[in-house]
């Protein structure tokens, strides 16, 4: 999995582009909810997709929720938001 750096610049490529508040909101979420990169990268996906944009305010709910569950794989985190009724696909 892409250290969380990593992941900003491959969104960057394929056209996502984050300002530096963004990205900063980003690290901020992260640390504040101890998660690891894996875990804020699929954050920051399912984000981008249920919200067609980022959101800061859902993108660290989604890593609370993550970390409150203990998700330990990406699938877990698909079906945990299929369980909150959140489409991500």
């Amino acid at each position: 999995m892409e250290k969380l750096e990593e992941y900003i610049c491959t969104l960057s490529s394929k056209g996502f582009k984050l300002g530096e508040e963004e990205i900063g909101f980003i690290y901020f979420g992260k640390e504040m909810t101890s998660a690891p990169d894996w875990i804020a990268n699929i954050a920051i996906e399912y984000t981008l997709k249920a919200q067609r944009r980022f959101d800061g305010g859902f993108y660290v709910s989604l890593l609370e929720t993550f970390m409150n569950n203990q998700v330990s794989s990406r699938k877990e985190a698909y079906y945990l938001m299929e369980e909150y009724g959140i489409q991500v696909s």
